[in-house]
C-alpha cells in the first residue's frame, strides 16, 4: 500500500489518533492529557553553569575571557599583562566615552568561590596608583560590603566593581559563550474551549 504524502496533515492524524484514544474509553481524560503532553525538563540554570565553565579556565583562559569581554563593551587596546609580580594588575584598556574623554583602566580577574576582602581591593589599587584613571576587579564570586565600601572611598581612585552576577549578565547582554533559545509556555486558557 503506498500513502501519498503530500496529502497527509499532521493536525488532522493527530485528531483522529485521539478520537479513537477517546472512543476506547480505556484511559480517563487526566491520563490521557498527562501521557500525551511529554514530561517537562526542569530549566536548567544557566548562570550557575557558566559561572561553573568560567571557574574552570585556567587563570590565564579567565584574563583573555576578561579581554574579549572588555572589548565587546567598548574598551578599546585591551591588553592582558599577566606578569607576576605585578601587584596584581591582569591588563590594561581604553575607554573612550566621547571624543574628548577618555580613560585608562586597569584590570584584575579573580575567579573566586567566595568574596573579594576590602585589603584584596586596598592592594589593588595600590598597585595601580600613577599607572591608571580607573581599576576595574572582575570576579566569579562576591564582594563583601566593606570592599564595596573601599572601591568607592573618598580622596582614591576609583575602582569599579564586577561580581560573578553581573558578569554572566554581561556575557547575556553580549551573548558571549550562550546560546539564545527561545521558550513557549502553553497558554491553559485558550486550551479551555476544546476540552469541553
Amino acid at each position: 500500500m503506498s500513502v501519498d504524502l503530500s496529502t497527509l496533515n499532521a493536525f488532522d492524524i493527530f485528531k483522529s489518533v485521539l478520537a479513537n484514544r477517546l472512543k476506547k474509553g480505556k484511559v480517563s481524560d487526566t491520563q490521557q492529557r498527562d501521557e500525551d503532553i511529554p514530561d517537562e525538563e526542569e530549566p536548567k540554570d544557566h548562570s550557575a553553569a557558566l559561572l561553573e565553565v568560567i571557574k574552570s579556565l585556567p587563570p590565564g583562559g579567565f584574563e583573555r575571557l576578561t579581554q574579549r569581554l572588555l572589548r565587546e563593551s567598548g574598551f578599546q587596546q585591551v591588553t592582558v599583562t599577566g606578569k607576576s609580580g605585578d601587584g596584581g594588575i591582569d591588563g590594561i584598556g581604553t575607554l573612550k566615552v566621547n571624543p574628548f574623554v577618555s580613560f585608562n583602566v586597569l584590570f584584575q580577574c579573580k575567579r573566586y568561590q567566595g568574596a573579594v576582602t576590602p585589603s584584596q581591593v586596598r592592594d589593588f589599587r595600590g598597585a595601580m596608583q600613577g599607572r591608571a584613571d580607573k581599576g576595574l576587579i572582575i570576579t566569579t564570586g562576591t564582594f563583601t560590603l566593606e570592599a564595596k565600601k573601599e572601591a568607592r572611598r573618598d580622596g582614591v581612585p576609583p575602582i569599579e566593581l564586577v561580581d560573578g552576577e553581573a558578569l554572566v549578565e554581561m556575557f547575556e547582554q553580549h551573548e558571549l559563550g550562550l546560546v539564545p533559545k527561545r521558550s513557549y509556555d502553553i497558554d491553559e486558557i485558550f486550551f479551555q474551549e476544546y476540552r469541553n
